[in-house]
């Protein structure tokens, strides 16, 4: 701490005010208890505790209150705390700003994280003031429940809690989204996804989790967190169970479900359906030398089943 950020400096003209009152009885002007409100702010902009300064305020009070009579110790008693009401008021009203101000900062931080469409190198600086290495490869894990879920949430808070406290230490980034529960983690540390997963799918009362493919990159966290959300979307659309959905198990199912509409709308034309050549065709039509193709009754029970490896944890 510097002379110029002593406590001392943030008590200009308080001794004053407390040997006043104790001659006339008085109490703190509008204007004085303003100036203990703003030297209040000042001192949490410099980074001085909360406890020093009271601490200072208090011997101050002390050392004036050794040179006045008994029958003055009322009002020197009465100014002291009005002093350091004012003054604890206006470092906490600094203190909240801080936070306000961190708070915006964290959520476009997140956003553009998961958006992308900003300066990659501008946003693995920023990233490291929240505990990510965008250099390294990332995976992202979206919960989503019966209800949303946003920063501050009783669930976002103890889902955070048991993470953190079970991987202290590790780059790990925990928000919300969307209404949706999302966890950041390092690519080559699964274990955090699978533990993130088995809280959230507890804590929203039995919602799903679905975690996204490594990649690697500041790119990386959004195509992970895409494929997360392109799974939770599918797992819903196809009624996929089980509480937890790996997008690389999934990867298939949007080829296959596109390849049996296709099939479908050109059986319903009675054209040929297949490859860039089309040397495929459903029952009506015909291989480039004539014969019938061969229908592919495969690809339907495939999308049908449900294999349970998709849903693991």
């Amino acid at each position: 701490m510097t002379e110029r950020e002593a406590p001392q400096d943030r008590l200009t003209g308080y001794a004053e005010c407390l040997r006043d009152a104790c001659t006339t009885g008085r109490r703190m002007a509008r204007a004085e208890l303003e100036a203990r409100r703003a030297e209040g702010e000042r001192a949490a902009e410099l980074g001085l505790t909360l406890r020093v300064m009271i601490r200072a305020h208090l011997a101050v009070s002390q050392e004036v209150l050794t040179r006045v009579s008994i029958q003055q110790a009322g009002s020197l008693l009465a100014v002291t705390e009005q002093a350091v009401d004012a003054f604890v008021e206006g470092y906490e009203r600094a203190q909240h700003q801080v936070v306000r101000q961190e708070e915006a900062a964290r959520r476009e931080f997140i956003d553009d994280l998961l958006y992308g469409g900003t300066d990659l190198g501008r946003l693995a600086e920023r990233a490291e003031r929240f505990g990510l290495r965008l250099s390294q490869a990332h995976a992202v894990a979206v919960a989503s429940g019966p209800e949303p879920y946003g920063d501050g949430y009783p669930v976002a808070r103890g889902i955070e809690s048991a993470v953190l406290a079970r991987f202290a230490g590790r780059q790990i980034l925990l928000t919300t989204k969307d209404g949706r529960l999302i966890c950041v983690a390092p690519g080559d540390q699964p274990d955090v996804l699978a533990f993130f997963a088995k809280q959230a799918y507890a804590a929203t009362d039995g919602g799903k989790v679905a975690i996204g493919r490594s990649h690697p990159g500041a790119g990386g966290v959004v195509h992970s967190y895409e494929e997360a959300l392109n799974a939770l979307d599918l797992a819903e659309r196809m009624g996929l169970d089980g509480p937890v959905l790996h997008a690389a198990d999934l990867l298939v199912y949007p080829v296959l479900t596109r390849d049996t509409a296709r099939r479908r709308r050109a059986a319903a034309e009675g054209r040929p359906v297949g490859g860039p050549r089309g040397v495929l065709s459903t029952g009506k039509g015909r291989r480039h030398g004539g014969a019938p193709a061969r229908p592919f009754p495969s690809i339907t029970i495939r999308v049908r089943r449900r294999p349970r490896i998709l849903c693991r944890w």
